[in-house]
């Protein structure tokens, strides 16, 4: 998954990324979530992480839904 993905869904999506880092804030989301770079600073500054571990934690969290859809997806195909 990208955070191209992730911003067009944001509203599908919020929900499981707070999940992961709890303490977004709601109201930051209408700017932070517009660029990558200022949502990654704003969750190190949120979640006590340097830039580069909010990075690290961002690019995981993208990793592991992309596998998540990718097992959906050839579930289904093999039901089918």
């Amino acid at each position: 998954m990208t955070w191209s993905d992730l911003t067009m869904n944001w509203g599908e999506w919020f929900a499981r990324i707070k999940h992961r880092f709890p303490n977004l804030d709601d109201g930051a989301m209408p700017f932070a979530k517009t660029d990558r770079a200022r949502f990654e600073a704003y969750l190190a500054d949120t979640h006590d992480l340097t830039l580069n571990e909010a990075r690290e934690e961002l690019d995981d969290f993208l990793f592991v839904e992309q596998l998540a859809r990718e097992a959906f997806d050839f579930r289904a195909r093999s039901e089918a």
